[in-house]
């Protein structure tokens, strides 16, 4: 039975939007409540209710809570400073802000660690570093949370960018014709028209905090200090599969968390209102004059605390022969780069592994991406908010819970198939399709939503079928927002831990399960170093976005201000 004319495209990406983003967390939640397929929720209810798991929970919320407010703080003062003022290097200072955020949080963890070690030769230097023996004060609490804000703190400022760009120019020269100063008009006129925009910024890196797993095991696990994915991380890594029951249980309990969320900063960015019509984007009218280099100053002080000093941090140790030895040019080595890199196998095969499922992830999404896009841009109608909601899940909630759900989903062998794909390096590949399908599709969407239709309408009198019209006319249009689709996957999938420390197993490590595994084992210079080389992967795949920017729609690089 074949489907009516113009139905194949629609139904086949609905239907893979159900296996990515629906399917998993029917069975998460089903494992959780109804076992055996019997509803029996008491068990689920039992562990979300135990004392490890409220005081898990509380820990997830107040680390969440504070480290939102410090992003808030310090990604809303950058995003205004860069946004409508006219301060130097804006670009160079916004890319820099970002690579922050690209970086791994693990790797973020690490180099604070590093950096505020009793051993630290950069705190050493201006006599600051802790006495020998004392424990790192970046532990706990108060570590994870500062570290969270300094991470997520760019979540905020590209938010807050997208709303600056909303503001029309007229606006601030009504104001500024009523005689109202900058600071004035920053104050009564910005934060109020930004308000929605601020509120799903904060919520936006509440719900980061929520699901950050790679901070809180490297800064939280070490003084016992668990948070929900933690708590999940260390009964999978204790009871194996035996405690997949109450995983899924907690899994449902942070999913709720974030979920509330998230549905928090929906709300209140559609209480913006309907679309403004804007003849002119908003201009930098703040002009600094004399304190243009002290801002500037300040703009790159936050880089150095929050980018420059951590990185020399983690650089000197992977640089040292061992832990404590201050560097010089007498025992600077790279003895623990060649180590990570050529001598030891696991780390050598966890960048291949890596380099293999973000690159192999990102070539499937940027193809799958050219018809999703086609779909949902010409072919969905009514029924696109849903399927993209649904798309949606996978991405929006927390890793952690999206591993559980793939290990319940693939435990057992497939149906009518009979193979499982447990323990193999495929349920990593299909969470990260799963994952990062919302980000592939970004640009190709905003791409497809400028092309006019008269091509399409041309082809269809031609009789051409659609898949010759994806392949001859929709796609060539549409492949360099998908190339920068890829390079965007492989960005975000290439350090990626919170999902893939739950599904990996022996010959599928990541780079992101080896560093914590280093770190872990007391190799805090070969975690270094492997945390270095990861990020310059990053980078130069960000320079790579950066060349592309001119052949792409606006503001799909966030750094592009």
């Amino acid at each position: 039975m074949s489907l009516p004319a113009g139905l194949g495209l629609p139904v086949l990406v609905a239907a893979c939007a159900i296996v990515l983003g629906g399917l998993p967390f029917l069975r998460l939640a089903a494992a959780a409540f109804a076992p055996g397929w019997q509803f029996a929720p008491d068990a689920a209810l039992a562990e979300i209710g135990s004392r490890a798991a409220v005081n898990a929970t509380l820990h997830t919320l107040e680390t969440a809570g504070l480290s939102a407010l410090g992003a808030l703080l310090i990604g809303g003062t950058a995003a205004i400073m860069l946004g409508v003022t006219d301060v130097r290097g804006k670009r160079p200072i916004a890319f820099a802000l970002v690579f922050s955020m690209m970086i791994a949080p693990q790797v973020a963890a690490l180099a604070f660690l590093s950096l505020f070690a009793p051993h630290s030769p950069i705190l050493s230097l201006f006599g600051l570093s802790p006495a020998p023996g004392t424990p790192n004060p970046l532990l706990g609490r108060g570590g994870i949370a500062l570290v969270m804000a300094l991470h997520h703190a760019p979540l905020v400022a590209i938010t807050l960018w997208t709303g600056l760009r909303s503001v029309p120019q007229s606006l601030i020269e009504a104001a500024q014709m009523e005689g109202a100063g900058p600071g004035t008009i920053v104050a009564r006129i910005l934060l109020p028209v930004l308000r929605p925009q601020i509120i799903a910024a904060a919520l936006l890196a509440f719900v980061a905090g929520i699901g950050n797993f790679g901070i809180p095991a490297l800064l939280g696990l070490p003084v016992n200090y668990l948070t929900l994915p933690t708590l999940i991380y260390r009964r999978l890594s204790s009871f194996g599969p035996a405690g997949l029951p109450d995983a899924a249980a907690l899994s449902v309990l942070v999913a709720l968390v974030a979920g509330l969320g998230i549905v928090a900063g929906m709300l209140a960015t559609r209480r913006a209102g309907g679309k403004v019509e804007i003849e002119r984007p908003l201009q930098p009218f703040w002009l600094l004059g004399r304190a243009r280099p002290l801002v500037t100053a300040a703009l790159l002080l936050l880089l150095a605390i929050k980018l420059g000093l951590p990185f020399l941090a983690l650089l000197s140790e992977a640089l040292t022969p061992a832990l404590g030895v201050v560097l010089s040019w007498q025992n600077l080595t790279l003895d623990k780069f060649a180590e990570v890199l050529v001598r030891q196998d696991v780390t050598v095969r966890a960048f291949r592994n890596s380099f293999l499922f973000a690159g192999s992830a990102a070539v499937i999404l940027a193809l799958v991406s050219i018809a999703f896009a086609y779909a949902l841009e010409r072919r969905m109608g009514k029924l696109r908010r849903v399927v993209e909601v649904v798309i949606e899940l996978p991405y929006a909630l927390p890793g952690v819970v999206l591993a559980i759900a793939c290990i319940l989903m693939f435990l057992k062998p497939l149906p009518l198939l009979g193979v499982s794909i447990y323990a193999t390096p495929f349920i990593i590949l299909f969470a990260y399709i799963a994952r990062f399908l919302p980000l592939a599709l970004k640009a190709p969407v905003a791409a497809m939503a400028q092309i006019e239709a008269h091509h399409e309408e041309a082809a269809k009198l031609d009789g051409v079928t659609l898949w010759q019209m994806l392949r001859f006319i929709v796609a060539p249009i549409l492949a360099p927002a998908a190339t920068v689709s890829a390079l965007m996957v492989f960005l975000v999938a290439f350090n990626e831990l919170t999902v893939s420390a739950l599904l990996w197993s022996s010959g599928t490590e990541t780079l992101g399960v080896v560093l914590f595994s280093l770190k872990e084992a007391g190799l805090a210079g070969e975690a270094a170093a492997v945390a270095i080389s990861a990020s310059v992967v990053i980078l130069v795949a960000m320079l790579a976005l950066d060349l592309l920017a001119k052949r792409l729609p606006q503001n799909v690089l966030p750094w592009r201000i």
